[in-house]
């Protein structure tokens, strides 16, 4: 297993909250025709979930 962040906890737990606060906001998506703002931050959260994994081993993350 590779090198760990410094402070890995927090930012595991950060993870953990926005990979949940994506899957609420794709839920609220559905019932929402015009959802471009739904649609912004989805990507917004994504964007910060790739910077994550990036400083975690491959894998680290995956089920």
């Amino acid at each position: 297993m590779g090198e760990l962040p410094e402070k890995f906890p927090e930012y595991s737990i950060m993870y953990r909250t926005i990979s949940n606060q994506i899957k609420s906001l794709q839920k609220q998506k559905e019932d929402i025709q015009n959802s471009l703002e739904i649609d912004s931050k989805i990507k917004k959260y994504q964007e910060e979930l790739d910077r994550i994994k990036k400083m975690f081993p491959d894998n680290f993350f995956e089920n």
